[in-house]
């Protein structure tokens, strides 16, 4: 049984190999329209091509016994080929369009009706059209959303409130990795994810910034007219370009200044949250039992519940107080360090939003939204990033899950998640960023 494996590996792993390096010198040797034609016939047409050598490779593929997950990796890792040819930006963007219109083509049931082929043309169109429902298909759509839009065009206008979820990936950087990169993307492609990251994270971050200051400039100078005093003897400029500047998220001008004043402002016991994860965690370090670390953990985060049904209240810490108890209950006894800290907050995360992609259940999160609002829950899950720093990659995940779950959903129908996924933007920018929005008040 090991010969026939190794000898499955063998002959799988050269025709990979081989139908890789055809594309590679494809992108070097022939136009766009001219590869994306290529890429049509071999893959999609699935006879013709004029190459004998790659389309036998191909049949050898396709023949293979359980050849239906492998097959997702080996197409996906043709499109990145294509698509990752060293040139600009608009090159890539085009060339990832025309490549997803030849499986739009494949998406329709009717072409498995009207298909007649050899039986490995028909094999192979089965599995492109499995690839289509595969999570690198849907990240290669993605992709397409972050390349072909700018992400001012995502307002909330009617037309736009009617499209999908997916359409508005362009506006959370802090998504990118995890709804755009798959484990078998290649290492250029995961730079060039990052690039992306980077740029559209500071411009972000940036065209906050401004509207921030701007709307408070505006405020200022409201007040002192409707006081009297004269716009000359303001030390600001008064209106100009003012109007100009956007809200660059899609919550509403109060929802913004609001969340800002609750992620940076001093919102419990004079301090913001990031003094208050400081001391919280100067007290912490102290020499304590895992056991003692989760009762002040417990009483750290409990008040975020403070809202005015005392119900609600004692619901939510309630269920707080059970989780933290049963974590890990059998180290309660063991020396508390930063271990145990990065798993029980990774474990925290997990229980209040989502836990993975096989358990997708989020009705607590979804109950949190209801009764909290999505600013204190946010300011929630804040508190615990702040107090280690390493489960930030596990929260962004967590909300790439409910992306990715709720995605072909219209934005009208999950508003509640693109007041999270707004929400969530805004306070990592402002505690993570390079954003100083402390002046708020």
């Amino acid at each position: 049984m090991k010969n026939l494996l190794d000898e499955y590996n063998k002959y799988k792993s050269q025709d990979e190999q081989d139908i890789y390096n055809h594309f590679i010198q494809l992108i070097d040797l022939e136009s766009s329209t001219e590869v994306i034609e290529r890429f049509r016939i071999l893959f999609i047409n699935g006879s013709g091509y004029p190459n004998r050598e790659i389309s036998q490779a191909l049949d050898r593929i396709t023949a293979l016994p359980q050849i239906e997950e492998e097959f997702n990796f080996i197409l996906n890792r043709c499109c990145h080929i294509v698509i990752n040819r060293k040139q600009p930006y608009n090159y890539k963007k085009d060339v990832l369009v025309d490549l997803m219109k030849l499986f739009d083509r494949i998406e329709n049931k009717q072409a498995r009706r009207n298909y007649y082929g050899s039986r490995n043309s028909k094999k192979l169109l089965e599995l492109v059209q499995a690839f289509t429902k595969s999570e690198q298909y849907l990240s290669l759509k993605r992709l397409t959303e972050l390349m072909n839009q700018e992400t001012g065009s995502c307002r909330n206008t009617n037309s736009a409130l009617a499209q999908p979820l997916r359409t508005l990936i362009p506006r959370y950087p802090y998504l990118y990795q995890h709804c755009l990169v798959t484990p078998d993307s290649s290492y250029e492609h995961q730079q060039v994810i990052r690039k992306i990251q980077r740029h559209k994270q500071r411009k972000f971050e940036i065209d906050l910034s401004k509207y921030v200051t701007h709307t408070i400039r505006k405020r200022v100078i409201t007040t002192a007219s409707k006081r009297g005093a004269t716009l000359s003897n303001l030390t600001v400029s008064p209106w100009e370009g003012i109007n100009n500047i956007q809200n660059p998220t899609l919550l509403s001008d109060r929802e913004v200044l609001s969340a800002i004043k609750q992620f940076v402002g001093k919102v419990e016991n004079g301090n913001n949250y990031r003094d208050n994860a400081k001391s919280f965690l100067t007290h912490v370090r102290q020499p304590q039992s895992y056991g003692s670390f989760k009762e002040s953990f417990y009483e750290y985060l409990s008040t975020s519940f403070d809202v005015d049904s005392k119900s609600i209240k004692s619901q939510f810490q309630n269920k707080l107080y059970k989780q933290l108890k049963n974590t890990m209950s059998h180290s309660n006894d063991k020396q508390f360090n930063d271990s145990l800290l990065m798993r029980t907050c990774n474990q925290m995360l997990g229980f209040l939003v989502v836990e993975s992609t096989q358990k997708p259940q989020h009705f607590l999160f979804l109950n949190l939204m209801s009764n909290l609002g999505p600013i204190t829950t946010t300011g929630l899950l804040l508190k615990i990033v702040l107090v280690c720093y390493r489960v930030k990659p596990y929260l962004e995940k967590r909300f790439s899950i409910l992306f990715n779950h709720y995605e072909s959903q219209t934005r009208e129908t999950v508003m509640w998640l693109v007041k999270a996924l707004e929400n969530m933007h805004v306070a990592l920018s402002t505690n993570f960023g390079r954003v100083d929005l402390s002046f708020i008040r």
